[in-house]
């Protein structure tokens, strides 16, 4: 299970875009870094891929993220939202600093419409049809960012790593949804644990070198075929 900790004070809580942006780059933050590619958290994101890539956000503000961040895991920050992932842990071992913090309930509203993506960043487009909490939608996120980087070749990876993993969620309109649905782009398709049915399309991950092709692993909801 790969926790990520999203910070809500009461007072300042995040935009919702901002929030899933954030953790959809923390994802792909985790899964460039040193430690997770070849240092003391390789093993452990390599088991939790080989299995899965189940993910549970979770909240926290106040003495509860200052303990947060003296647990193993990286920082990233997208304007309002500060969100953090922890290497994987299954989940009855997590550390109390993380079981104690609340998963349910977590939910979040943008204040104004999102800009337009900046030109160059990799697009998750939500499912309009489907409601989800910021939570939920949070951890469909980081599971679109996964596919997408599963489904770039090293050439797009370098370039996109080097622009600073530019990354934008959004929703889709009904047209573009049923046609980016159909496109052979990365799909999550939900494995209905919560909140939401079994099999459900919730994100595509779509860019200009996702489209052109390339590797493209097995996804079903959380979970990637072992055999890929």
């Amino acid at each position: 299970m790969l926790p990520l900790v999203v910070r809500i004070e009461r007072a300042t809580p995040p935009e919702r875009t901002d929030a899933l942006e954030a953790a959809a780059l923390a994802v792909l933050t985790l899964l460039t870094d040193e430690r997770a590619a070849s240092g003391e958290w390789a093993e452990s994101v390599q088991a939790w891929e080989t299995i899965g890539i189940r993910k549970v956000v979770r909240r926290a503000r106040g003495t509860e993220w200052r303990r947060v961040l003296e647990l193993p895991g990286i920082t990233v920050q997208v304007r309002s939202a500060e969100v953090r992932v922890h290497p994987p842990i299954p989940l009855d071992a997590w550390p109390k600093e993380l079981s104690r913090l609340q998963v349910s309930g977590t939910d979040l509203t943008d204040t104004a419409p999102p800009e337009a993506p900046a030109p160059g960043s990799a697009v998750l487009w939500f499912n309009p049809s489907l409601e989800m909490s910021a939570g939920k939608a949070m951890a469909q996120a980081g599971h679109a960012a996964q596919l997408a980087w599963w489904g770039t070749d090293e050439p797009a990876r370098a370039a996109w790593h080097a622009e600073g993993l530019p990354i934008a969620v959004r929703t889709a309109g009904p047209h573009r949804w049923a046609a980016l649905a159909d496109s052979g782009l990365p799909v999550v398709r939900d494995a209905g644990f919560t909140e939401i049915e079994p099999g459900s399309r919730t994100v595509v991950a779509d860019a200009p070198w996702l489209r052109a092709g390339g590797h493209r692993p097995a996804g079903w909801g959380p979970l990637r075929n072992p055999a890929q």
